[in-house]
């Protein structure tokens, strides 16, 4: 039922798309464009009726662009009833917008007569100013004919009134016809409807000016003002002038005994004036009002230019390729069981690696990026590393390609941003001629190794190695923006342009299942250098780094690897920290490692007074890491933020059973009372399981052990080989596609 839902969606979302080209084909050819449209109009009315001495003419107002009463009720009665000319006293549309004059100039074009507007406020409104006086004329302007005089004045203040007041004085004291029409499309007196309408007094004229206006009017004798601005008929009678409101052609209209559809009948027969209001006995149902004014809505988006004609197009046309996509392609979930990467290969591999961090930084993925590398240089592979430059770094490594550094990374001094324009990334990788390109993160220099791979005919790699939800905190966005939205679909949308994924983790895989990436994915742990943090350091070494660091030998040490940024949660570890003191607990924590919240978490050390129990060591070299591992007694961890924790294994090989909170990336490594433990995010728990290690030496031995024997399992090698395997399958996929 669903497919055949978007069969029929598809079908119609096509047939859209060929309509509104037609459509836009016809406005381009049958639609013509017009200027100083009240210059035409005047000349056929004048040539109409100057010699008449009886002539009719009907005002409307408010017409506000409604097609279903204007055009289809009232332009055929006035062509109907034979009307000389028609005038609008103000608000033809409804915003001043070139697509609305545009759309308004279509519609009086159905009417059989000569036409003038009202410069009103919606014709004033999106400087409609300029396109009213393009389209129509000047704002305020008069003309003379069949012994009457006809005068238009802006009521928006657009024209200095002013300047009007001294205009409208010399246009009356010389007329010498013997009527007056006066047209404003604000009113000059306040009306006495009822309170329903919401009136507060802006309708008017403006009070400044307004009794200046009615005294010059009542002194020349005009026989009759038009306003409009009112969604109803209204008459008034002041010092011999009739005072009409009429805004019944459109608008907020209730089709009811006192507001209703309307126009003004003017007939004028030498000296006698008759005006009437002409009520339209019709209303509209509120469907067919909604789904006219939708229509005039695309009438006018299309006919303002081609900016939103190709707007919408593109629109209704991505939504068509969608709907093709789920519709018409085929779709198999299932490996491809006939590719098989049993071959000899006769040379080596090239591996092309691009990481937007590298040594000499230390984080984890610089750290995984370069066993992979030595694991794959072990094996007889060549790698090529495209990686920002640093300061102290070796520069006569060969195979790094260092690329200049741009200003760090807001919120950081140490994580440097690569300049991913310099044509030396393409050089150097075309003339590595890669057979495989791995990328380490979805963006920047990711983004650079994507695009070689497309342009260079190459299968892409892209290891998951970062939860960038955490990181909403360096990145200029609304954090919950970032994290439900940005990192999301910036990773499935990067990873599902790859040609095969690279988790460390179980539950990482499935976070990418979830958010949509459909690639192979290989689950892989980030090897570690088992032998070396499992290889016993002399006993003589460890007692002269404890005296270093000023550690008694009965004294507990707790060790934790951790970049000091925010969403390694560290204030959390600090303040249990506080608590283990609290309950007599005797330990020194040694946090190792660096970042951009080191001075915010010396002072909460001092806050909470625990100078005598935390050290900051910062960073330390990757040799040296074991020892530090092994100078301890228990690895605590606290970050919500890693995909495998890597750190975590290397304190295992150590010896070193681990306390963390539960999280992706923990619950795959941390075998809860087995290796160590893991808790929920509550400090009392955690607490308690450190006390428990700290205060049962059997216990902490037993895990350790068993920590160990974990850890054995993830070396480098079976890392690599693994690797490995699934650049032989991916190569082999593509040979067989080509």
């Amino acid at each position: 039922m669903l497919r055949r839902l978007l069969h029929l969606l598809f079908w119609l979302n096509l047939t859209v798309i060929v309509s509104l080209v037609i459509y836009k084909v016809y406005l381009n050819f049958f639609e013509t464009d017009y200027r100083a449209e009240h210059a035409r109009q005047l000349e056929q009315l004048e040539s109409d009726i100057t010699e008449q001495d009886q002539y009719r003419f009907a005002v409307v107002g408010n017409i506000s662009n409604s097609v279903g009463i204007f055009e289809r009720k009232i332009i055929p009665r006035l062509n109907a009833e034979g009307y000389d000319f028609v005038i609008s006293a103000g608000n033809a549309v409804s915003t001043g917008g070139e697509d609305k004059y545009r759309a308004i100039y279509r519609t009086l074009s159905r009417l059989q007569m000569p036409y003038l507007l009202t410069f009103g406020p919606k014709e004033e409104s999106r400087l409609g100013s300029f396109r009213f006086y393009d389209h129509f004329g000047p704002l305020h302007y008069s003309f003379a004919t069949a012994d009457s005089r006809f005068i238009f004045i802006d009521s928006t203040g657009t024209t200095d009134f002013d300047w009007q007041l001294r205009w409208l004085n010399q246009e009356l004291s010389n007329a010498t016809e013997q009527n007056q029409f006066l047209f404003s499309a604000n009113p000059l007196h306040p009306v006495a409807e009822p309170s329903f309408f919401g009136m507060d007094g802006d309708y008017l004229f403006p009070t400044s000016h307004r009794m200046r206006f009615i005294e010059m009017v009542g002194n020349a004798g005009v026989d009759a003002v038009f306003s409009t601005d009112q969604p109803f008929f209204e008459r008034q009678r002041h010092s011999n002038t009739d005072y009409i409101v009429t805004g019944g052609a459109g608008g907020f209209v209730f089709n009811n005994e006192d507001n209703h559809y309307h126009f003004v009948s003017v007939a004028v027969n030498g000296g006698q004036i008759t005006i009437e209001e002409q009520q339209l006995d019709v209303g509209q149902h509120p469907f067919w009002r909604t789904a006219e004014s939708l229509w005039f809505f695309i009438h006018s988006l299309f006919y303002v230019g081609y900016l939103n004609f190709i707007i919408l197009i593109s629109f209704f046309a991505a939504v068509g390729i969608w709907l093709h996509t789920k519709v018409f392609t085929e779709r198999d979930y299932y490996p491809d069981f006939d590719v098989t990467a049993d071959y000899q290969r006769d040379t080596p591999l090239k591996v092309a690696m691009f990481t937007n961090n590298y040594l000499p930084y230390i984080g984890g993925v610089p750290i995984s990026v370069d066993r992979l590398r030595r694991g794959l240089i072990h094996e007889g592979h060549q790698v090529k590393v495209v990686a920002p430059h640093y300061q102290h770094e070796d520069d006569s490594d060969q195979d790094v390609c260092r690329v200049s550094s741009l200003l760090p990374l807001p919120g950081t001094k140490e994580f440097k941003v690569a300049n991913i324009f310099t044509p030396r990334i393409w050089r150097e990788v075309k003339q590595f001629a890669p057979d495989i390109i791995h990328v380490h993160h979805p963006f920047w220099l990711g983004w650079v190794g994507q695009l070689l791979g497309r342009m260079l005919r190459v299968p892409v790699i892209y290891t998951y190695h970062t939860r960038l939800e955490h990181y909403a905190h360096y990145v200029p966005l609304p954090g919950p923006l970032f994290r439900n939205v940005v990192a999301h679909t910036m990773i499935r949308r990067f990873a599902n342009r790859c040609n095969a994924v690279i988790v460390p983790t179980s539950s990482a895989e499935e976070y990418l299942r979830t958010i949509g990436v459909r690639r192979p994915v290989l689950v892989q742990p980030t090897g570690i250098e088992y032998q070396r943090f499992s290889e016993a350091i002399p006993a003589s070494e460890l007692q002269s780094m404890r005296e270093q660091l000023g550690l008694s030998a009965d004294k507990r040490v707790l060790v934790s690897i951790s970049r000091l940024s925010k969403e390694k949660n560290i204030v959390f570890m600090f303040q249990a920290m506080k608590e283990l003191r609290d309950r007599g607990c005797d330990f020194h924590l040694l946090v190792i490692g660096d970042g951009p919240d080191r001075r915010l978490l010396e002072d909460k050390i001092q806050e909470l007074g625990l100078e005598e129990h935390i050290t900051l060591v910062g960073s330390v070299p990757p040799p040296q890491m074991a020892l530090y591992c092994q100078l301890g007694d228990i690895f605590v961890f606290t970050s919500r933020s890693e995909t495998q924790g890597m750190v975590i294994l290397e304190a295992m090989a150590a010896g070193l059973p681990v306390v963390a909170i539960r999280s992706s990336g923990i619950e795959d490594i941390v075998r809860h009372n087995y290796n160590g433990f893991k808790t929920a995010s509550q400090m009392s728990q955690w607490v308690e399981r450190v006390a428990m290690l700290i205060d049962d030496e059997a216990l902490r031995t037993q895990l350790a052990g068993q920590a160990q024997s974990f850890a054995s399992e993830y070396g480098i090698a079976p890392f690599t080989s693994s690797v490995v395997g699934l650049y032989d399958n991916v190569l082999a996929s593509q040979r067989r596609n080509k």
